[in-house]
């Protein structure tokens, strides 16, 4: 699509009503504007993407408290990223029908009442429950953060506000687990890991009173009811792939999670075969094919797959290793990823403002900066072997830091800048769920090469630092595929860079 059609997203009315199918949109409150709406919305994204993280820590302290069995904490840790990654696309096509800035507090609205139902769950059963709710109301908030910011923020703005957006993501992976760390070490008033649940509480509820008067209301102007058929065989389709990525290696891939990946890709070929009966039958489809036909979506949607398998990976693996491997604590293990999130946080700033001058040789740097950062975290790990400490890994982390930080934040902006304001939804639906499904595929793999590399010989050190640097290799074909796919992303004036 060309710029001229990009541009017209940001005239998306945004302090007036909106007309839709359905009538009218609310008229949003005097005061609300897209300079107050950006921050509030920030938050959704920075809960959703915490509550993924933050339960990686406090999994050892729930199992103890609740006795859960192994699948029951695997559950609760991976419930909430299958529904998730499942309803991802739905709720995004909801935003664009019933009003994104409704769909975004419904989502948190119900994001915190899970979170309280979550911190009181008295066993396993009703914590896996309420952490499959959780990830159906993240799925109807975190879209639309997407959304609002293509529609409410003017064009030249958009690389700044990915790039917030893009900083968010990455910091609060690691801000999960630190965060995490501190709550379980406080064991506020002797409730072990519950505080990581009610912490969302209070955040929740400002964020839904300040939501309500400063974020303006809109919606796609040409969205149209649901299509149902198109969402129950997609639905299946994810849950096919998703369930036994999540659940395979754990399980010792039996043949259930073999005949599932099968079916999931036949599920998919009859999600093809649904829309394109859905077009041409005059209705509007969950997902319009023709964006994939697309070379920059194509592109970029398979650069977000390939990148977040790479980031979920490694942070996978660097976690085994500094728990399981240098017997760190899960506080000591957070603080040894904090340099990575500064530096991290500090290059998508920079990324913002070199964007729209460099184009896409920003992205391409942070890509072979990452690269550099998975090489020389390898090499220092194989190098090392059992003499592996905490310290001598923080130069190698700040470098993947660095550039992941030029790389991911000014992806989405890539994906999303030349999207029409009645499929941005729809768009941002099928970019998060890219994240999504793109982590739980990269975790899966990665998982089979660590623990196959974990031989039984040398000290514990030694074992987990030759698997870590085994797997991390992987980690540096990934980045190697990133650079590829973001040279072949179509040039662009500088000055037009997305």
């Amino acid at each position: 699509m060309t710029h001229r059609k990009a541009d017209t997203a940001a005239q998306e009315p945004t302090s007036a009503p909106q007309a839709t199918d359905g009538g009218a949109a609310p008229a949003p409150s005097a005061a609300a504007s897209p300079r107050w709406a950006l921050p509030i919305i920030l938050v959704g994204s920075f809960m959703a993407v915490l509550d993924t993280f933050i339960v990686l820590v406090a999994a050892p302290a729930i199992q103890s408290d609740l006795h859960a069995s192994d699948g029951e904490i695997q559950l609760i840790v991976a419930g909430y990223q299958i529904t998730y990654a499942v309803a991802l696309i739905t709720g995004a096509r909801l935003g664009d029908t019933y009003g994104r800035k409704r769909l975004f507090m419904l989502g948190m609205a119900l994001f915190t009442l899970t979170s309280v139902a979550c911190a009181l769950a008295p066993n396993a059963g009703v914590l896996i429950g309420a952490r499959l709710a959780q990830g159906l109301s993240a799925a109807l908030m975190f879209p639309q953060v997407f959304s609002m910011i293509q529609v409410l923020i003017p064009a030249q703005q958009r690389p700044r506000a990915f790039g917030a957006l893009g900083s968010v993501i990455g910091v609060s992976t690691i801000i999960g687990q630190l965060v995490g760390g501190l709550l379980i070490a406080a064991n506020l008033f002797g409730t072990t890991w519950r505080p990581v649940f009610w912490v969302n509480v209070p955040v929740g509820l400002i964020t839904l009173v300040l939501a309500a008067r400063l974020v303006p209301e809109t919606r796609a102007p040409q969205a149209r009811s649901l299509d149902l058929p198109g969402l129950t065989v997609l639905t299946v389709a994810l849950f096919l792939l998703v369930i036994p990525l999540v659940e395979g290696r754990e399980a010792g891939w039996p043949a259930w999670t073999w005949v599932s990946l099968v079916a999931g890709v036949i599920a998919f070929a009859l999600f093809v075969v649904v829309e394109r009966r859905v077009e041409r039958a005059g209705r509007a489809p969950l997902v319009t094919l023709r964006l994939f036909a697309e070379r920059p979506f194509a592109i970029g949607i398979t650069l977000v797959v390939v990148a977040y398998a790479g980031v979920n990976s490694f942070f996978l693996i660097l976690s085994l290793m500094l728990q399981d491997g240098l017997g760190m604590s899960a506080l000591g293990a957070g603080l040894t990823y904090t340099p990575l999130a500064v530096a991290f946080f500090a290059t998508s700033l920079l990324a913002a403002r070199w964007t729209p001058r460099y184009g896409r040789r920003v992205l391409e740097l942070g890509s072979v900066l990452a690269a550099a950062g998975f090489l020389a975290t390898l090499v220092l790990a194989l190098a090392e072997g059992g003499r592996l400490s905490a310290g001598p890994l923080i130069a190698p982390l700040t470098l993947v830091g660095l550039g992941n930080g030029l790389l991911l934040p000014q992806l989405l902006n890539t994906v999303l800048g030349r999207i029409r304001p009645s499929e941005v939804g729809m768009a941002s639906g099928v970019l998060s769920t890219g994240q999504q499904v793109g982590g739980a595929v990269g975790v899966a793999v990665i998982g089979v090469f660590f623990f196959n590399a974990l031989t039984p010989h040398g000290t514990r050190v030694a074992q987990y630092a030759h698997a870590f640097g085994t797997a991390a290799i992987l980690n540096l074909a990934i980045a190697a595929v990133a650079t590829a796919l973001l040279l072949a992303l179509p040039r662009q004036k500088p000055a037009q860079a997305a």
